[in-house]
């Protein structure tokens, strides 16, 4: 062999196999290193929720035909102090470890609680004392349910 001529050595064997803990674990890995979470919510969500609240209290809905309209402006003021209680609540509450939905769900019971505590004290101070409907409204009625569907309809729409 002269100098100009090279060998080239080629490694015909294969890397020893992985086991098959060592595939999983890398798999676990992998998955755990992706995640999606709905807390916090968006300023645009949140936002959403607070036009959702001046709607529901300032025009016709079920709560304003047992507990009378809010005007617009008084309407826009308590909605945006029930949701940052509301999300503040919900803050304080919030883990890493969860993907959110628990959380999400926190904050629209406590908009639907304080939402329902805001009209009834409203409608038994103008109702001169008379606020027997109130009574027998439970805090399960629609505003739970519209609250709720309107919050995850927004972060649908946002993960989307």
């Amino acid at each position: 062999m002269s100098d100009s001529e090279t060998t080239t050595t080629v490694s015909t064997t294969a890397p020893p196999p992985e086991d098959d803990s060592s595939v999983t674990d890398t798999k676990k890995q992998a998955r755990n290193a992706i995640s999606f979470s709905i807390w916090p919510l968006t300023q645009r969500t949140r936002d959403s929720v607070i036009t959702r609240l001046i709607e529901t209290l300032s025009t016709t809905s079920v709560l304003s035909k047992r507990y009378g309209t809010v005007p617009h402006d008084e309407a826009s003021e308590i909605s945006r102090r029930i949701e940052e209680e509301a999300f503040s609540v919900a803050t304080s509450s919030a883990s890493s470890e969860d993907d959110g939905l628990e959380v999400v769900q926190l904050y629209s019971k406590e908009i639907s609680k304080r939402m329902l505590e805001t009209v009834k004290a409203r409608s038994g101070s103008s109702a001169n004392g008379d606020n027997s409907a109130a009574k027998t409204v439970s805090a399960d009625v629609t505003p739970t349910s519209a609250v709720s569907e309107e919050v995850l309809s927004s972060v649908e729409t946002e993960a989307g």
